[in-house]
């Protein structure tokens, strides 16, 4: 019997499962497939507390979570021996309205339309001023998601790749076991980690929210800084592909890409970076987010003595990767529950 089941093998699961076994657990996770349709091979790896806006405790939770990347970037490289495209590039965040731009002028990291201009060239006549914020950055998700796995392996956890698990059967108070497709699997804890299709497993509510993404390649390579528009973001990779993104739809587990959705990303992309227009279009791709209320992640302990959540990290699961397998990993081996897990 392992003693942690980890369901769920995305950035959240696979980082948690890490963070376990460097404290010396004993892990197995189970995903039925890695890289699959989830947040993590979705997403644009952007680390933007600040570009995103966020508040109160979840911006200090952010903030903390961005702060750690270095070292656990460092660590992941270390056991892995692969890149992971972290790049502290600087991120704009341009207002595109009066009505915003009178709000963002107000803000001390608020730079005007000049000095926008000279951080990064070639922005379009629609961008007012900008927040220059130059602690928010990016991996790229996708050579994170491999360097996870390779360093899980690494570590002798124990991946079951292609399992679906059907049900967690529990009593009043623990879990007994997980119903899967290779029969009955057990541990003495168990962390569900399964982003948008917690609810299968799970009343939680934590439901999917589907997003088109699109690349271009920029061959000359003029876009070195994020820039995080009101309605789309624009990412740079160091290899030239410059990641565009996202919509945000409600409907369900919906699949594929539409032409209205890679339209709408390419007109908003296209006013606030004009070169964007000529450059040839390198892939299309869709993925779900696991939103839960108010944008809030669901952490910690559960109704079930031997299950930890770890799910509903929404738009921010790469950014929250760090901190949310350290706190995870800190309850279940040492009993610390950190004040902001409340």
């Amino acid at each position: 019997m392992t003693d942690v089941l980890v369901i769920g093998g995305g950035i959240i699961g696979l980082a948690t499962a890490i963070a376990l076994s460097q404290k010396g657990a004993n892990v197995t996770v189970i995903e039925r497939e890695i890289c699959g349709k989830g947040a993590t091979w979705a997403a644009a790896g952007m680390l933007a507390p600040e570009a995103e806006r966020l508040e109160g405790t979840l911006l200090d939770f952010g903030i903390r979570s961005r702060d750690m990347y270095p070292k656990w970037i460092a660590n992941l490289m270390r056991l892995s021996g692969l890149d992971c495209g972290y790049w502290c590039c600087g991120m704009i965040a341009p207002s595109l309205e009066e009505s915003d731009h009178q709000i963002i002028s107000q803000h001390p990291k608020y730079i005007n339309r000049e000095e926008s201009r000279k951080r990064q060239s070639g922005l379009g006549e629609s961008v007012l001023g900008s927040l220059w914020l130059p602690e928010d950055g990016q991996v790229n998700n996708r050579k994170l998601a491999k360097a996870l796995l390779t360093t899980a392996q690494s570590l002798s956890i124990k991946i079951l790749e292609g399992v679906t698990v059907y049900q967690i059967a529990r009593d009043a108070q623990r879990v007994i076991h997980l119903d899967t497709s290779v029969g009955n699997l057990q541990g003495d804890r168990y962390i569900l980690a399964t982003g948008a299709w917690t609810r299968s497993l799970l009343p939680l509510p934590v439901k999917p929210i589907k997003g088109q993404m699109l690349s271009v390649f920029d061959r000359d390579r003029q876009l070195q800084r994020v820039i995080y528009a009101p309605s789309c973001y624009i990412v740079p990779r160091q290899d030239g592909q410059i990641v565009i993104g996202a919509t945000v739809e409600d409907n369900g587990f919906s699949q594929g890409n539409t032409a209205a959705g890679l339209a709408q990303l390419l007109n908003r992309a296209i006013a606030v970076y004009p070169a964007i227009s000529n450059m040839p279009i390198t892939e299309t791709w869709w993925g779900f987010r696991p939103h839960a209320p108010n944008e809030i992640p669901i952490l910690g302990a559960s109704d079930y003595e031997n299950l930890i959540l770890a799910t509903g990290h929404y738009r921010n699961g790469i950014l929250f990767a760090p901190i949310t397998a350290k706190l995870i990993a800190d309850f279940v081996i040492e009993g610390i529950k950190d004040p902001i897990l409340q």
